[in-house]
């Protein structure tokens, strides 16, 4: 498995592979996403940034990340600890339907980790669906802590951070 970033011609890919997930999770009593979000647009608007990343087994795309700095305006009051450095945001890790339960969003996140390493940030932050148990598993899992929630599209959200350790070079 390899990741990499997404090309734009890749947006059915990355489409097709969120609307399953999404099917998955609201036959499972996971009321994440949906309609309004995460849009065609949101992803399209990621890969001309340069922040839509894909994990690739065989060149087929089963899971994607978005990397970037961009905070949520709900996140304003949250109990970050790393109020003076240089946070990477993670948003909208999701596996192909096919492909989940095998690890793909685990290294996924380790890819940002490494990712933040190299690029100079201090700490990563995200929020999670405080209704999604595979989710919050994940990222209690990796060792992110829970700063606070928020209201999101009707539903209650976890803020998470996790703060790197420097390597000492």
């Amino acid at each position: 498995m390899n990741i990499n970033l997404v090309s734009p011609s890749e947006i059915d890919s990355v489409m097709v592979l969120v609307k399953g997930a999404i099917q998955k999770m609201h036959r499972n009593g996971i009321q994440q996403w949906g309609e309004y979000y995460p849009t065609s647009e949101i992803f399209q608007a990621d890969i001309a940034a340069g922040s839509l990343y894909a994990a690739r087994i065989d060149g087929s795309i089963v899971g994607i990340i978005g990397l970037d700095e961009n905070q949520n305006s709900e996140w304003k009051n949250q109990d970050w600890v790393d109020i003076e450095g240089k946070p990477l945001v993670v948003h909208r890790v999701c596996v192909a339907v096919n492909f989940q339960g095998q690890g793909i969003a685990k290294k996924l996140m380790r890819f940002a980790e490494d990712y933040a390493g190299k690029n100079g940030y201090t700490s990563i932050r995200l929020d999670a669906l405080a209704g999604n148990p595979i989710s919050l598993g994940l990222y209690d899992s990796l060792g992110y802590r829970r700063c606070g929630t928020f209201k999101g599209h009707q539903h209650d959200c976890y803020c998470f951070e996790k703060i790197l350790q420097d390597d000492g070079d």
